[in-house]
């Protein structure tokens, strides 16, 4: 038990302007539920269609949940912070909302890599895709990105919860995220930050890497496609697969590789929505909607929903 005074903290939320709150309120509130119905629904296509279930699809599904997850911790209580009486959070609550937040983080980052891998050997060894990408194997690797997200979760919020926080209580951010509670502590921060760093490097710069590495040989299998329409196609997907990878990975890199004395909490609130839930609802439309099979998965999904006489009328062919 550390020996903090501080039993609740105040989220100050994105802007110190109240005439803009009900304008951000409504612009996240639309944007929370593009991500969260988006993400469910990909979620729910991919389980009720059998057609769905391969490896690649089993990566999308992941990242869908972990979407869910990630926008939900954080949202939710930004969304109430704007509001006056929904600004305090206990201490409890804001671990619990670092450690999720931490661990969707982590998550998405290894789930990145491994999609990218994925298509990787679905482009370029074609040939082993079954093999080396097996229902044993996609398990094996979800498995591992799990532990790795709980591991890089774990060690964050444990090492915040060893620290003192005497007061102020105020956090400049709208939401429990490491950099700003390092800011507040009354206690010394050095292994939090060499941790934070050395997370950065290895999980975010590291998966980044390996992400750009899988791309750059799917790149030079497509350049020896004959097909200009199959060239075509190729790129446009590697590239807006990049384009959203690259949305999250930036701003994640640097947020997190500098000590907490050079934080700029205004300009890192702007950075920090892109991560939270700009990436989240793009990665619906990037990975999933785009796809013809993910496309045919979301009507069968609709088709199954509708009452029984107009699911057996469309089935027929019957128009009204």
């Amino acid at each position: 038990m550390n020996g903090s005074a501080v039993t609740e903290f105040i989220i100050l939320g994105l802007s110190p302007r109240p005439e803009l709150r009900p304008v951000l309120f409504v612009v996240f509130l639309g944007m929370y539920l593009v991500a969260f119905l988006g993400n469910l629904l990909i979620v729910a296509a991919i389980v009720h269609s059998p057609t769905l279930h391969t490896p690649m699809y089993a990566l999308l599904l992941a990242l869908a949940a972990v979407d869910v997850v990630c926008t939900t911790s954080v949202v939710p209580k930004m969304l109430a912070a704007m509001l006056p009486a929904g600004r305090a959070i206990s201490y409890g609550g804001c671990m619990t909302q670092l450690f999720v937040f931490t661990w969707s983080l982590g998550a998405e980052m290894v789930l990145f890599t491994a999609m990218a891998y994925d298509r990787y050997v679905a482009v370029c060894r074609p040939l082993r895709y079954r093999a080396v990408m097996s229902p044993r194997a996609c398990a094996a690797l979800l498995g591992g990105v799990l532990a790795v997200a709980v591991t890089n979760s774990g060690v964050h919020t444990g090492l915040i919860l060893r620290l003192s926080f005497c007061g102020p209580n105020a956090i400049d951010h709208f939401f429990c995220e490491i950099p700003p509670l390092l800011a507040l502590s009354c206690s010394p921060v050095h292994v939090n930050e060499v941790m934070v760093y050395v997370a950065d490097l290895t999980l975010a710069v590291g998966d980044f890497a390996l992400t750009c590495v899988s791309y750059g040989f799917i790149v030079a299998a497509v350049l020896r496609i004959r097909s200009a329409e199959g060239k075509r196609k190729a790129f446009s997907t590697c590239s807006s697969h990049l384009i959203v990878v690259s949305l999250y990975y930036t701003p994640v890199i640097y947020t997190y590789i500098r000590p907490a004395s050079s934080y700029s909490f205004q300009r890192d609130k702007i950075v920090a929505a892109l991560y939270t839930l700009v990436t989240p609802t793009l990665n619906p439309i990037v990975y999933s909607f785009r796809n013809k099979e993910m496309q045919a998965g979301v009507r069968r999904l609709f088709a199954c929903l509708k009452p029984e006489g107009q699911g057996r009328a469309a089935r027929m062919g019957i128009t009204s």
